[in-house]
């Protein structure tokens, strides 16, 4: 495993996160833990509304707490009766740190999460809530996620100009089926600096090969193998056919695009269990060929949409023959 800086800061952080949302139970997660630090990974991501996830976490993580990168996430609502249970706004972000503090059984979180956009609280309390408790030292870095590019360029802006934590990076979804992030929030983040935690690699288990030729759904699963689309089936299968070549796991190469795309990109490995957590680890061991990447792309094209696509590759109508001689910063 080796290690970037988190966005523009100095914090290490490891390729490849762990992701707490689909422990099993203590005794698992333990093992699911070991083996990810084993390998050199430092990053667990968490969130207040994973069920028991904070508290499992808190109990496993005893006596060896700061050799993690403690990452939760507050926003969704702790009381559905309660109209300020829920949100971004400062109310909610105080209780529910305090919440994650006692359950996690820490003093600090490493990294808070705005867990999604809450379109009635004024970004500009969010981001002061959020600098307040990076002052207090509850909360050291803090991050977006599943917010729009043009919500994060703004909170960032603003807490350049006053001098706030600004988000560090992104949490969004990301696989071969879903590539939306091209759109803009990648590309903003590349141009700030800014990391990217991405989750849904494997596409709900789709890409890890699970639905291939099977009727009924296995167990465990959301996915109803019945709403699956002729696209989603050709992305399996192209993904199927180029691991049987390479000798390594569906799973490893579904991972394994995700980090072809771009270095800000690292996945949060959302195991169920230590094997396969184990067989998804191995995917640092995985080499795209540039033809590989190819393949893959064109079982499943994407299209970037306006304004992306009148906005990248050649365009002779705004530099003219000139283009071909300019060296850009990018």
């Amino acid at each position: 495993m080796r290690y970037r800086l988190l966005g523009p800061t100095g914090l290490r952080v490891s390729e490849l996160f762990l992701g707490a949302m689909t422990f099993a139970g203590p005794d698992e997660a333990r093992k699911m833990i070991d083996l990810y630090a084993d390998a050199g990974g430092n990053v667990i991501d968490t969130a207040s509304a994973y069920g028991d996830s904070e508290e499992v976490l808190g109990g496993l993580l005893q006596n060896r707490r700061d050799r993690f990168v403690l990452a939760t996430k507050y926003a969704l609502s702790r009381d559905g009766k309660d109209p300020n249970a829920g949100g971004s706004h400062r109310k909610n972000l105080t209780l529910s740190l305090e919440a994650s503090l006692r359950r996690l059984r820490t003093d600090y979180i490493d990294l808070l999460w705005v867990h999604t956009w809450d379109e009635h609280s004024p970004i500009e309390e969010t981001m002061r809530a959020l600098d307040d408790a990076v002052r207090a030292g509850k909360v050291l870095y803090v991050g977006a996620s599943n917010l729009p590019a043009w919500l994060v360029s703004r909170a960032n802006t603003l807490a350049e100009w006053r001098d706030w934590t600004p988000f560090a990076g992104l949490q969004v979804p990301y696989s071969l089926l879903k590539r939306d992030i091209e759109r803009e929030l990648l590309p903003m983040a590349e141009a700030y600096g800014m990391s990217v935690a991405t989750y849904g690699a494997l596409a709900g288990g789709v890409l890890s090969g699970k639905f291939t030729g099977t009727g009924e759904a296995p167990t465990g699963t959301r996915v109803d193998p019945a709403s699956l689309t002729p696209r989603d089936h050709r992305a399996a299968r192209a993904v199927q056919e180029l691991a049987g070549e390479l000798g390594v796991t569906a799973s490893q190469v579904a991972i394994a695009w995700t980090r072809v795309r771009s270095r800000a990109v690292h996945p949060i490995i959302g195991s169920r269990n230590a094997e396969q957590l184990a067989d998804n680890l191995a995917t640092l061991d995985v080499t795209l060929p540039a033809e590989a990447v190819d393949r893959l792309e064109s079982a499943v094209t994407f299209d970037p949409g306006y304004p992306t696509d009148i906005n990248t590759g050649p365009r002779p109508w705004l530099l003219g023959t000139a283009e071909a001689k300019l060296e850009g910063r990018r």
